[in-house]
């Protein structure tokens, strides 16, 4: 017999507190993109270098991902998103002494412990959006949760755009004719423009860390939710992997978190390369792209209401597949609209992949779902893929990467639309 669920009047505010999880990851992840632009002008890095970015933010994640289960096994979900969020306050407040030395590579372990942090928030709150709730209807669910995500992400972008991008932009003939010692201070000025910033954020994050701490949540009950509170057993992971299922799945969201980040990390480079943008104007263009995302993840839940989630799935990856190669095969101003429509049409397919995936597992919902937050690490493998392919061949070749992770997306869809008929 099924427990009653959570009193609803009990859990408003721990609900409130776990849909901010959402919008602060979300900031979080964006800002990456902002770095990435700015790393390249304060340390003089290639498109390879500067992916490594996204390539130490999401092995955070790979590595930290099971780990975060086996904490939530021993000390409950509570005490893993304080820890969560320790961890992503203290990885920020490392950005203030990482610019005073002006090193990229403590930047870089920064941003591991940040997302270490975030593993810890993403491998709970997904899967517990899903079980509060009637199964049928979890791939919506969670969309609508996952619509607090852009806003986060808008918010970082502006962010970044306002107080870290300065708008300076020289050429090299230009570096070549300043003075040593302009040149040292026009890198010592970008390299310490994440200070302030990133200094806020990690105090702000600390207090919400201490909010969540002293707020009183009441106890999850019914059968499924119950049980996820006993996660990381190495039975339930021998057995999920065991399943054609959950692989697809895991390799599915490989290949879209790949898509996403690569996209999202190199169109301020690709305005810039292609049609001639300024940083700042082609930052525009990423947040528009976010608001795209934002919207589609409303519009994605209101069609789920109509057509079967995977379904929808599999249309939205085949129009992504088009756009990217527009993006390879007209660049400028045409590939770069293509390239800002496909946040429209990637918002379903981080949530519906994960909630499809995980959908009756009962005891092994978080087993299998610290393994699709591992599989963020295509985050990182495919980003710098994209840096490398882009030095080699331009960015626009670059975009044909991530218009081959739309082909896996589209293939799980249909696999996964089939299973459900």
């Amino acid at each position: 017999m099924t427990p009653p669920a959570p009193r609803l009047r009990s859990a408003v505010l721990p609900i409130l507190l776990v849909v901010s999880l959402f919008f602060l990851w979300g900031m979080a992840n964006n800002l990456n993109d902002i770095l990435i632009a700015q790393f390249r002008k304060a340390f003089a890095l290639s498109d390879l270098q500067s992916g490594l970015v996204q390539s130490a933010f999401y092995l955070g994640y790979f590595c930290l991902a099971i780990p975060a289960a086996v904490f939530m096994k021993r000390f409950g979900y509570k005490a893993a998103v304080v820890l969560g969020l320790v961890l992503f306050g203290c990885g920020a407040l490392l950005f203030y002494p990482a610019a005073e030395v002006r090193s990229y590579n403590f930047f870089l372990a920064a941003l591991f412990v940040i997302a270490s942090g975030l593993a810890f928030l993403e491998t709970s709150a997904n899967p517990l959006v899903t079980v509060l709730g009637p199964p049928e209807t979890a791939e919506r669910r969670l969309n609508l949760a996952q619509a607090f995500n852009p806003l986060g992400s808008i918010l970082g972008l502006m962010v970044g755009r306002h107080f870290i991008l300065s708008g300076v932009e020289p050429t090299p003939a230009e570096m070549a004719a300043m003075s040593p010692g302009a040149v040292e201070a026009f890198y010592a000025r970008e390299a310490t423009a994440v200070q302030g910033p990133y200094l806020l954020i990690g105090l702000f994050v600390l207090l919400w860390a201490v909010v969540f701490a002293v707020v009183r949540f009441p106890a999850i009950t019914g059968s499924a939710a119950a049980k996820e509170e006993g996660p990381g057993a190495a039975r339930d992971f021998a057995a999920i992997l065991g399943m054609s299922r959950v692989r697809w799945g895991v390799l599915a969201q490989f290949f879209y978190v790949g898509a996403q980040v690569g996209v999202w990390s190199f169109m301020i480079r690709y305005a810039q390369q292609t049609a001639g943008l300024g940083e700042r104007v082609a930052a525009d263009y990423l947040t528009g792209s976010v608001v795209a995302f934002m919207i589609g993840r409303f519009v994605g839940a209101a069609l789920m209401t109509r057509f079967s989630p995977t379904r929808l799935l599999s249309v939205f990856a085949a129009i992504n597949v088009a756009l990217c190669a527009v993006a390879v095969v007209m660049p400028g101003h045409v590939g770069l609209m293509a390239l800002a429509s496909t946040s429209f049409f990637m918002s379903i397919m981080f949530p519906t992949i994960f909630a499809s995936t995980i959908k009756g597992l009962g005891e092994r919902t978080k087993a299998a779902s610290s393994l699709l937050v591992m599989s963020i690490i295509g985050g990182a493998v495919l980003t710098a893929l994209m840096g490398f392919v882009s030095d080699a061949g331009g960015i626009a070749r670059a975009m044909l990467v991530p218009g081959l992770c739309f082909l896996v997306v589209l293939a799980f869809g249909w696999k996964a639309a089939r299973r459900a008929a």
